[in-house]
Parts: structure tokens; C-alpha cells; sequence
């Protein structure tokens, strides 16, 4: 595991549409997957990037190639800070978004983050649960579709009463 560069970006992308892909069918329609990926390209990172987000990626052999298998993010914000966590269906539920979660929240405390704040969709809501968020509750992300998501806002308190 490591941060990420630019460079990582079209592995991103991959590793990316595979999460959404792979786990996002099982608590959303077709067409819903559909416009969430349509909206996924390496560029978006490269963006991201240059604004400020940091992102910390794993790498490991698949099909004999390195690849991208996941990776998390931490946005600093205006208020809450945000973050997100994305793998591969192929490596979900082995420990590995725990552990990009724990170097995005590491790297949030160390740039002093009192909180994360995130749009969690309900393929995550579980696994941000098990990391102490709490649910504040539903919403709607608007995709480059025009079709909405349905998500839940979820806060992570990393300072002061409630954090872990």
C-alpha cells in the first residue's frame, strides 16, 4: 500500500468500476450502476489530486499483472472533512478496505480533521458502520447522468467525544 500519483489514475478507474460493478447490483438497478460508472475516469483523479485529495492505493498481481486492487481517499473540506474507500469485488471483504480506511483516517488526524463526513452508498453502508461511523441520514447524489443515488450521509467524529 501507498499513496498515490497521477500516474495511478487509469489503474484507479479500473479497480473503481470493478467495486461498483461487482458489489454495486446487489442494492442498486442496472441503470443506476450504469450511470455511476459512466461517470468513473482516470481523469477524475488527476483532478482530484491537483485540489487536494489524497489518495492511498493497493497494488498486488491479478491475472499476473500488477494492478490497482483498491484505495481510499481523504478530501480535506470546508467544515467536515470527506473521505472514501473503493475494492475490488475480487478482494471485498478480506480486510483490505479496513486497512486503505486506516491510512486515509491516519493521514485526516495528522493534517488535524476533527471529523469525516461522507455520502456512503448502500453497497457501504455496512462497512462504514463497522469503522464507527454513525448514519445522520438518507440523500440523494445526483450522477453525471441527472439520475440520482440513493446514499446515506455518515459522520466519523476523530477528535473529542465520540471518536475512536
Amino acid at each position: 500500500m501507498r499513496r498515490a500519483t497521477p500516474a495511478d489514475a487509469p489503474a484507479m478507474a479500473l479497480a473503481h468500476l470493478d467495486s461498483i460493478r461487482s458489489l454495486g447490483p446487489a442494492f442498486y438497478e442496472a441503470e443506476l450502476v450504469d450511470g455511476w460508472s459512466a461517470a468513473v475516469t482516470p481523469d477524475m483523479y488527476v483532478r482530484a489530486m491537483a485540489e487536494g485529495e489524497v489518495f492511498f492505493i493497493a497494488v498486488a498481481p491479478l491475472d499476473g499483472q500488477p494492478a490497482v486492487l483498491g484505495f481510499s481517499s481523504y478530501v480535506p473540506g470546508r467544515g467536515d472533512d470527506g473521505a472514501s474507500v473503493y475494492v475490488r469485488g475480487s478482494a471485498a471483504r478480506q480486510g483490505l478496505g479496513r486497512a486503505l480506511w486506516r491510512l486515509a483516517e491516519a493521514h485526516a488526524r495528522a493534517q488535524g480533521a476533527a471529523a469525516i463526513t461522507i455520502e456512503a452508498s448502500l453497497a457501504g453502508l455496512a462497512f462504514y458502520r463497522a469503522l464507527g461511523f454513525v448514519e445522520i441520514g438518507p440523500c440523494d447524489v445526483r450522477l453525471h447522468s441527472g439520475a440520482s443515488i440513493p446514499c446515506v450521509v455518515m459522520r466519523k467524529p476523530l477528535a473529542g467525544p465520540g471518536a475512536e
